[in-house]
């Protein structure tokens, strides 16, 4: 690899930003069944609950991104087929449901951090994620989750664009179809991000 792993991920100034890894999404039921089995089928939703372990024990900074929405939709987004999708599926990502809750394989410490949107496609832009990070001294951030269809790429970009280094371990995203998740990888994401896998995210921190 063209960067040194072990220094790129240095705890002190890493955090782990899992993105709509809520049940709502990629629990069970989820209002995006397909995505939910890919996530599973794939090892996606294991390896990114065995990371957060890894950097919650290593002093690593970790932050919830969730999608959620009121119950009377003010504030949504519904300008894109996704959110029109999204209204009408039958779970919703309504606050204070459990289909906003982190999922039980990757649980919620006292020390994660949570961040809500009620907006968009992209965990960081708009929302308190990126303040969030640089309280906690963060340069580089690991970025895990789904989709890789459209707000892991986000992610990806809005954090490279605010001078963030990126890790994304490959088998710790997951998109629809799951052969996808290579293309974008391999054609777009590794022009910005270092890829790596989870065992060498987790090797840097032990």
């Amino acid at each position: 690899m063209a960067l040194d792993l072990a220094e790129l991920l240095r705890p002190e100034h890493t955090v782990l930003l899992t993105q709509e890894c809520q049940k709502g999404v990629i629990g069970t039921p989820s209002a995006l069944p397909a995505l939910a089995e890919a996530a599973r089928e794939s090892g996606m939703l294991a390896n990114v609950g065995r990371l957060a372990a890894a950097a919650r024990a290593a002093g690593v900074g970790v932050i919830h991104a969730i999608a959620a929405r009121r119950p009377d939709g003010r504030g949504a987004n519904t300008n894109a087929r996704l959110f029109l999708g999204a209204e009408k599926a039958p779970v919703k990502q309504l606050l204070g449901t459990p289909a906003v809750e982190v999922v039980d394989e990757i649980g919620l410490e006292p020390s994660d951090l949570v961040s809500v949107r009620l907006h968009g496609v992209s965990p960081i832009a708009g929302t308190d994620v990126d303040a969030l990070m640089r309280n906690l001294g963060a340069r580089t951030v690991v970025i895990v989750g789904v989709s890789s269809n459209v707000a892991i790429p986000s992610a990806v970009f809005d954090a490279v664009n605010l001078g963030y280094q990126v890790v994304v371990p490959r088998d710790a995203v997951a998109g629809y179809p799951a052969d996808y998740t290579d293309i974008i990888l391999t054609n777009s994401l590794s022009l910005c991000a270092t890829i790596v896998t989870t065992d060498d995210v987790i090797g840097a921190w032990k």
